[in-house]
């Protein structure tokens, strides 16, 4: 095998300090593990065999491991048979060959270098090795011995000059699963055959013995006939002798059954078909002619207490000497389900044990009589012991301890069984013992004896299987037999349109590399067990076709940050486990322990500094990544992690900042799955300075770090988007992807069964590249998809889910917020996706879009939808801005209160053009806004932008904005920075052409600045600020170039005495109106310049208005709410209609919104009274023309009105028994609307009646 394709571009080598835990699974994927230092490394390929060349003397050494070797000044060795030395040194004309023959040869030594003109040969790349070679290297790296200070301890390093050819058999690397694996493999092979109601009778199969085939079957219903009797026995009569006979009963079958019937059984060789009575399980396998070759089970019927089976089975042998195993299962079967936790508050211990029936009374309907089994937790989840005290007659009683003592508070649920169901299995399994996998590929370069992997398709990679290739004469080109069965489901097939086919991967190479493992791994100050499968530096080197497996520390890893152009094709990594060599290979355990490289004081933070083991971790952009599988990590499948400089041996190859600007290389078709944090991320950096007292952390601790593509990493330049196409993700537990740009934009790809789909980012309080977005577009997103994992009884994360609330595994918890795609800062371009399966639970808010839990940063009002398509998702389940509670928190962090998202074509809301937005957010809110209470949301229209308002000197004031139309309904913001920073950001958002106020909870800040962003030119705000009386204000604007770091003044505000003027401005000057009497500062907030499309800021920087205020001492709290209104209120004014919302076939899915519009108004203006009142459907007014009540009632499924009617007053003060009538004939699952005009008066029973409808309070 060539090991690289341009030898000249050949960079700087790895330093592999240590093997020594390394799995020897690991190993045999890890051929590839060799460390060039210098240009100039040469791949010959000889035009034959290597070790037939006659000038090579045959070497026998032996085993001394404290010979140093040097093979130099011509000689030219052939190595026969497996030798033991201290090291090798290959230079100066010096040639080692390892002779090709049967005896395998293992070389152990503690390094082995190849420089000056030496060279190490095993086969060639038209002679490949056929035998079998390894390469062992040895020693601990606490035994004193001093490292090279390039290589390190344990090496096979190519120096300059060099050449190393290790050319192993050409085998097949890896492929993909094409058919399903089911836990125990019965779906592999042979016969499945499964009924129970409605399949009544003696079911019959007959079974060919030369090759395990079912030749016919027949039902026989001897319940409802004699007649089935009788054909029953000409049935068993007419079969040849020496076929296999699998008899058994479904249901019942005896009722009809007569002797002929039960004696021609007999002869069969069954002892139990005489007495067959009344739905007895019974199951029968025979050779028909051979009566003692039988098997038979039988059992009597347990009615409704519980489950009954006869189970049988019998292995036979096929003329080709294979064996199959034949099994037959007749049964009643009782299911069972837990009910809901019940809390059990403030238990008095009650002698002889709580009472069931108790229970029952206080939960009506969800308790069974006599449970199964009972578990009881405390009230946060520990368990307790539970003990049945009684459970005679309907008495059933239980008592709960904790640590001795009888339980006070807790929890409790039971386990309920269902009434029992009739059951009859059939299996033919051909493969006993062993398994059929279908492959995608041509396989027959995989031969008897190889282990292969097979990875995991659930949440945990600890899933992944290996088994070893038996012989199949049977087999296609695209079938391997296995030994053994799979414990776990592994998919082979697309699961609701997206591929999860598993991959397999060849785990055994007949020339290896590796290092030798100790029997446990020993402590050492420095590094306790740690191994990278491959690590690349410099350029151009091509990587394809390898399998990195059981890997601890990152599997694929470049490591200083100029690795570039480099190609990983077709390559496979699983099992990635935490290591110890860096700070972003360690676990949090490790990171808490490992502390030696950091400053003294170090506190660590283990899910910020370390925590990051990657399969493919990258650290440089600018490679390319293809047909790659990253299939199980403890953390992540891809990491794009930046090095702002270079380090290691690489330090000075790059100016600052290069990595964060490169373009990222080809991503294309690559794939993600049963990874811990995320299928892939691009995001943070790496620290590349010493421990410092300044910052204590160690070298190398991941820290902040953001991307930003542009042409030749310049940011001066045009930017260059981040393509990612064709990316598959699924059953990763938090995301599938988490991606921070810059330009980051994906195309046709695939999300399924992640936490959390995609997550987009830009930037918290600023994008850090203005100007850029991200985007995905073509791509489809699963919630819940038909890949329900397999059921463990340690597994803490199953239950229910999708649509039909069937169990599975679920990515963290139950209760758990499972989302399509997470918005996030912004701005953020979602076009032409499908979601499929997002289906909310009672007590679990999947939702098919949402937001970033527990935001304290900014929302882009510009993040945007179109073309948007839902396949079965509840229109409830489309969106959820989120409420208080478990994940969620207290859903009071500012971009929690400010999320929005414009719905460009109203393929979510049904009205095109609409911006969504937190219910409760009446900073974006107008009177028409429709609330949608299910997505605790509300449909707006609008023109929005941001006001970001910078408070200096401190950062701890809690901010509350009013817009002037809804003076009742204040936002308050913390910020968006941490307390501990020199100033705080608040970033509203907020509509355009409208007055606001501003006030604090301490004293206002003497020094903010005001930005306008996503302001177009000449939009505009009134804004008010509060501050104490006597204060004075020096106010300008001006501009700020971020990207250049440039501000230009642009003008003054002077103070005018009249309010009207602030409207008023002029080039560089502009005026302010100080209200002293209301404590309101007022100016107008103007965009004087054009702005790019997603820019935040203008072309020529950021618009900025900054005030300093010279405060009075010992002032009090800015809040001058009571003196602003009703003073400054205003009317509130639709600026925007609410656009038309789709109807008909302009929606794409069945079920759609109902608008609904309801208003009762009383309105008088002295002597004179209009009153009025109307229900709204769908844009049909039914409007109330008398006092009293008016009533629609609306088909709940099809939305359709079905009824309305009126209720005078005069009904309703006697007994209404039309009222009673109407509200009886109402259907069940009807939408009843009410709405009152004028004096409501009830002196009868109307109030009692509505509240048979449901509400919770009728006033009179």
């Amino acid at each position: 095998m060539t090991l690289w394709e341009h030898p000249a571009e050949m960079g700087a080598a790895s330093r592999l300090d240590s093997f020594k835990a390394l799995n020897f699974r690991t190993v045999l994927t890890v051929s590839w593990l060799i460390l060039v230092r210098f240009l100039g490394v040469t791949a010959t390929v000889p035009a034959e065999c290597p070790d037939q060349n006659p000038e090579l003397q045959p070497w026998n050494p032996g085993h001394d491991q404290d010979h140093h070797v040097h093979i130099g000044q011509g000689r030219m060795l052939l190595l026969t048979s497996s030798a033991t030395f201290h090291s090798i040194d290959i230079s100066e004309g010096g040639k080692l060959v390892i002779k090709d023959h049967d005896e395998p040869i293992v070389l152990r030594t503690r390094h082995i270098l190849i420089d000056n003109g030496g060279e190490l040969h095993a086969g060639s790349a038209l002679c490949p090795f056929q035998g079998n070679f390894s390469i062992v290297l040895y020693g601990r790296a606490d035994e004193g011995v001093q490292p090279d200070p390039y290589y390190g301890l344990k090496y096979l390093g190519v120096g300059k000059g060099g050449t190393l050819e290790l050319h192993g058999q050409k085998k097949l690397s890896w492929t993909f699963l094409n058919k399903t694996l089911h836990p125990g493999g019965m779906e592999e092979g042979g016969y499945f055959f499964e009924r129970s109601w409605g399949h009544r009778g003696v079911i019959v199969h007959v079974i060919d013995p030369k090759s395990g085939t079912v030749i016919h079957s027949d039902r026989f219903d001897t319940y409802r006939s004699k007649k089935e009797s009788e054909r029953l026995v000409q049935y068993l009569n007419a079969v040849p002798d020496g076929r296999i006979l699998s008899v058994a009963v479904n249901d019942e079958g005896s009722r009809n059954l007569d002797d002929m019937a039960r004696k021609a059984m007999t002869k069969l060789g069954s002892k139990h078909f005489l007495h067959l009575g009344f739905r007895h399980p019974w199951s029968f396998l025979t050779v028909k002619g051979n009566p003692s070759s039988s098997v038979e089970d039988h059992i009597e019927y347990h009615g409704h207490r519980g489950s009954a089976a006869a189970r049988v089975f019998k292995l036979f042998k096929t003329e080709h000497g294979e064996y199959f195993n034949v099994s037959s299962s007749s049964e009643w079967v009782q299911d069972v389900e837990w009910t809901e936790w019940f809390d059990h508050d403030k238990v008095s211990p009650t002698k002889g044990g709580e009472k069931i029936s108790d229970l029952r009374v206080a939960y009506p309907g969800k308790i069974c009589n006599r449970p199964i089994d009972i578990q009881a937790t405390t009230m946060d989840g520990v368990n307790l012991s539970v003990e049945v005290v009684y459970k005679r007659g309907q008495d059933y009683r239980f008592a709960c301890y904790h640590q001795g003592q009888a339980c006070q508070s807790y929890r409790v649920r039971f386990l309920c069984g269902k009434p029992v169901r009739p059951k009859l299995t059939v299996t033919i399994d051909t493969n006993v013992n062993s398994t059929i996998l279908n492959l995608e590929d041509d396989v027959r370069s995989w031969k008897p004896g190889d282990t292969l992997v097979v990875a995991s398709t659930d949440y945990s990679m600890y899933q992944a299987e290996e088994f070893q290739v038996l012989p199949c004469k049977t087999c296609t080109a695209n079938q391997v037999k296995v030994a053994g069965k799979p414990l776990y489901l592994h998919i082979g097939e697309e699961m609701d349109g997206v591929d999860m086919r598993a991959e397999v991967g060849l785990l055994s190479r007949n020339i290896v590399v590796m290092g030798e493992m100790e029997d446990k791994c020993y402590p050492y100050s420095k590094h306790i067990c740690n191994f990278f499968d491959f690590d690349t530096f410099g350029g151009h080197i091509k990587i394809k076709d390898v399998v990195g497996y059981n890997s601890l520390g990152h599997c694929f890893f470049t490591e200083d940050g100029p690795e570039e152009r480099n190609t990983f094709d077709h390559c496979l990594g699983l099992l990635v486990k935490s290591g110890t060599l860096l700070p972003s290979d360690r676990d949090s355990k490790m990171c808490k322990t490992i502390t030696e490289d950091s400053y003294p004081g170090y506190i660590p933070k283990p899910r910020q500094d370390c925590n990051a083991v990657s399969t493919f971790w990258m650290a440089n952009p600018n490679n390319n990544l293809i047909n790659c599988a990253a299939a199980g990590s403890e953390e992540t499948g891809f990491w794009f992690i930046f090095h702002h400089v270079p380090t290691g041996p690489s330090v000075g190859m790059y100016s600052p900042g290069y990595s964060e600007h490169i373009p990222l290389g080809k991503f294309y078709n690559n794939r993600a799955h049963s990874n811990y944090r995320a299928g892939m991320i691009i995001d943070n950096g790496v620290k590349t300075t010493e421990a410092s007292a300044k910052d204590k952390r160690p070298f190398l601790s991941i820290i902040s770090a953001r991307y930003s593509p542009h042409q030749d990493a310049d940011p001066l330049k045009p930017r260059e988007p981040a393509i990612i196409k064709h990316f598959t993700a699924y059953k990763n537990q938090d995301h599938g992807a988490w991606l921070r740009g810059g330009d980051v934009w994906l195309d046709s790809c695939q999300f399924a069964d992640n936490g959390i789909g995609l997550t987009l980012a830009s930037g918290g309080t600023f994008p850090y590249d203005d100007g850029s977005k991200q985007e995905i577009k073509n791509s489809l997103f699963v919630g819940e998809s038909g890949n329900v994992g397999t059921e463990m009884m340690d597994n803490r994360i199953w239950g229910p889910g999708g649509l039909d609330h069937s169990g599975r595994t679920l990515p963290i918890g139950q209760n758990f917020p499972i989302r399509g795609i997470q918005f996030y800062d912004g701005p953020i371009n979602i076009q032409n996706c499908t979601f499929r399966k997002f289906a909310a639970l009672e007590g679990r808010h999947t939702s098919a879009l949402a937001f970033r839990l527990n935001n304290a940063w900014q929302s882009c009002p510009h993040n945007n939808v179109t073309n948007i398509a839902f396949e079965d998702v509840p229109i409830t389940s489309r969106v959820f801005f989120g409420e208080p509670g478990p994940w969620f928190n207290q859903l009071d962090m500012d971009g929690d209160k400010t999320s929005v998202f414009h719905d460009v074509d109203g393929s979510v809301s049904e009205y095109p053009g609409s911006y969504l937005t937190k219910d409760d957010n009446w900073l974006v809110r107008h009177p028409d806004c429709i609330n949608v209470p299910d997505w605790r949301g509300a449909i707006c229209s609008g023109r929005y932008a941001q006001m970001y308002i910078q408070a200096y000197k401190t950062s701890n004031l809690r901010m509350k904005i009013i817009k002037n139309d809804f003076p009742t309904h204040p936002l308050y913001l913390e910020g968006a920075l941490t307390r501990s920073t020199h100033y705080q950001q608040y970033q509203p958002v907020i509509t355009l052409q409208k007055g606001y106020t501003i006030h604090w909870d301490q004293t206002a800040p003497a020094e903010l600045a005001i930005w306008l962003i996503n302001f177009n030119k000449g939009d505009w705000i009134r804004v008010g600020l509060c501050y104490p009386r006597g204060t004075t204000f020096s106010i300008l604007s001006d501009v700020h170039n971020r990207l250049l770091k440039q501000t230009s003044k642009t003008g003054t505000f002077v103070r005018t005495l009249q309010m009207d003027k602030v409207e008023q401005s002029y080039p560089g000057r502009s005026h302010y109106y100080w209200d002293e009497d209301s404590g309101l500062l007022f100016l107008k907030l103007k965009a004087q310049n054009e702005r790019e499309k997603f820019a935040f800021c203008s072309v020529k920087g950021c618009e900025r208005i900054k005030i300093k205020a010279l405060i009075p001492k010992n002032a009090g709290v800015s809040d001058c709410t009571a003196t602003a209104y009703p003073r400054f209120a205003e009317r509130a004014v639709v600026d925007v209609p609410l656009p038309r919302k789709l109807l008909g076939a302009q929606l794409k899915t069945k079920d759609h919104f109902l608008e609904v519009k309801m208003e009762s108004s009383k309105q008088h203006f002295f002597h004179l009274r209009n009153d009025f009142a109307y229900i709204e459907v769908d844009g049909k007014k039914y409007p109330s023309s008398e006092d009293g009540i008016q009533v629609v009632v609306i088909d709940g499924s099809q939305g359709h009105v079905v009824s309305h009617m009126s209720f005078r007053n005069s009904i309703l003060q006697g007994i209404p028994w039309q009222l009673f009538n109407y509200v009886a004939a109402v259907p069940d699952n009807s939408i009843v609307l009410m709405v009152s005009k004028g004096r409501y008066i009830t002196r009868g029973h109307g109030p009692e009646c509505w509240k048979s409808l449901g509400p919770t309070k009728v006033s009179n």
